[in-house]
């Protein structure tokens, strides 16, 4: 399953020039096992740029995030999929989410899990996180899932407002014994009933 989108439409408020979005256009289609590496780029970059040690643990960081990756999409499991968006003209991987089917604790309701969900920072604000979103919905549809679930830190604004501008809810927070020892940020679990 492909999804294409002309970047033309999409807001301007990248630093990528006006030329070149004109020019762009974004597949979003299902991952296979030659765009692992180019997904735990954007994965290490997106979660992991920050950190100090960043730039002596970087090889091997990676080398776990494609290791999990390779092993999830070898499993063949028919309730996960691996998303991919990437620039069709140069086939440069710029965005990635992956959705499930979760069991959720003394839940009646059959829902879907949105993880891993990141766009390189070169194209963020440009409607490809929501892109992957509205297909991870597709998924969800397609697996008759009532319910999506993803997780966010509570400081990281700008996710949590893409969320919920696209019909997410806060259901609960979650605190941990890393959050409260080491201060770090707390983790909101957002829910969104799918169409069905």
């Amino acid at each position: 399953m492909d999804f294409c989108l002309s970047t033309s439409n999409l807001t301007n408020s990248s630093p990528v020039p006006t030329k070149f979005i004109q020019k762009t256009t974004i597949q979003i289609r299902f991952a296979d096992l030659k765009d692992v590496k180019a997904l735990a780029d954007v994965l290490v970059q997106s979660f992991h740029l920050s950190e100090n040690w960043f730039s002596w643990f970087y090889p091997l960081l990676k080398l776990g995030i494609c290791e999990d990756l390779r092993t999830r999409l070898r499993s063949k499991s028919p309730y996960y999929q691996c998303l991919v968006a990437l620039i069709l003209e140069k086939e440069e991987v710029i965005g990635t989410a992956e959705i499930c089917l979760r069991d959720w604790f003394l839940s009646q309701k059959r829902a879907c899990y949105i993880s891993n969900l990141a766009v390189s920072s070169s194209y963020r604000r440009q409607g490809i996180a929501k892109q992957l979103l509205l297909k991870c919905e597709k998924v969800a549809e397609e697996w008759n899932c009532e319910l999506l679930h993803l997780h966010v830190l509570e400081d990281n604004l700008a996710a949590k407002q893409l969320y919920l501008t696209n019909g997410y809810r806060s259901q609960r927070v979650e605190n941990s014994l890393q959050s409260w020892l080491f201060k770090k940020p707390r983790r909101l679990l957002l829910e969104k009933k799918v169409k069905n």
